[in-house]
Parts: structure tokens; sequence; C-alpha cells
């Protein structure tokens, strides 16, 4: 069944994504393609200890399965990677997933500065745009501070469409063993459906 929800997950073309995006981001970020993150939801322990060192998350201090959301500036779901394992990497599954075969030079990708990808991005001309932080430094500068903020406020929608994921039980409920080789058809299911609600983000029409 996954299969016939991927049509529910498009990758927008560039003119579709400028023409659809918000006001927070025509003035601030006009040149966004996507926002990106990783999101996880508890796995029921395995018997195997590398199964369950593998899914362990030093993040959530548990074991879980961790998954990549590409949403467009105006809300949309473009993309859902399949599930890995908890301890993954955001670079790695980046990497793995098949995400940057969909970017295109002059794209500018949004994340949190926990996505150590510049170089990935680099490689295919993408712009990388993440909150400043303070590298051997006490604090940030007032412009950055201000940048920072503005990153936030739009990186919001991204966890937003992650929150409408999470409205699934089998993603906000620890997820039994016996279900992780359905998991990948899982995601994808529960992401069409998702992009089937109503918009995350309203655009205003031209009149």
């Amino acid at each position: 069944m996954g299969e016939q929800f991927k049509v529910l997950i498009p990758w927008l073309p560039r003119e579709t994504i400028r023409a659809t995006m918000p006001l927070s981001f025509q003035m601030n970020y006009p040149q966004t393609t996507c926002i990106i993150d990783c999101a996880e939801s508890a796995m029921q322990r395995a018997t195997n200890h590398d199964s369950r060192s593998d899914t362990f998350s030093q993040y959530k201090s548990r074991n879980t399965v961790k998954y990549l959301v590409a949403v467009a500036p105006n809300g949309l779901i473009m993309f859902i990677s399949d599930a890995y394992a908890g301890r993954s990497s955001d670079k790695f599954i980046t990497m793995d997933s098949g995400f940057l075969d969909y970017l295109r030079a002059g794209d500018e990708v949004m994340a949190d500065r926990g996505f150590t990808i510049r170089d990935l991005l680099d490689e295919r001309r993408v712009s990388l745009n993440i909150p400043a932080f303070t590298y051997r430094r006490n604090q940030l500068t007032n412009e950055e501070t201000t940048r920072t903020r503005r990153v936030a406020n739009v990186r919001i929608h991204v966890e937003r469409a992650i929150q409408r994921l999470k409205v699934f039980k089998i993603l906000s409920q620890t997820v039994p063993i016996s279900m992780a080789p359905k998991l990948d058809n899982i995601l994808t299911i529960c992401a069409g459906l998702v992009n089937l609600k109503s918009p995350l983000i309203r655009v205003p029409r031209e009149v």
C-alpha cells in the first residue's frame, strides 16, 4: 500500500514552491526549497543485544527508530525517509536516504544546527541555512541572534508537520518489534495522509 501513497508526497517544482511560499519566507528566506528535520519514535527493545545497541538513541535515552522529513515552505511534506536505527546520525540519514537526489543547484535547505551536512550540499551547489551557534565564543552577535530567531520562527513548520505525523498512534506510541519490517510503508502512508489534511499554512490568494 505504501507505493500507492507515494503520489501524495510530491517533490514540488521550484516554481510551485515560490508561488505558494508564505509571507514569512518571502520576506526573509525567499530561496528556501525545504525545511528538514529528523523525528524519532519509540521502539520496543529487541532481545538481540546488537539490535538494542543499534536502536538506542542517546538523544532520547531509549530505543527508537529515526526518520528524515522534508517540508516545503507551505507545509507540505515533500519527502519522508525509510526508518533508521535510533543511533543513526542526521548526516548519515540525509546522505543514505535518497533525499539529496531531489536537490538542484541553487536550492536552499533550512535545518537545525545539528545537521552537519554543509559539505554534502556544497557538492551539489545547494545552500544550507541553519541557526548560528557559539563556537569558541561566549555569545552570538546581535545580527546572529536576530537571524537565529528568524530561522526558528519559520522552522516551526517542519515541527508542526512532524506533530501531525505523531497523531497516528503507531508513531506516537512504542512501535512493536513485529511491525519493524512494515515501518517504511507505514511512514509513507502516514505522510500521505497528513498531506490530505487541510494545509498547515494558508497562503493568501491574490485578488
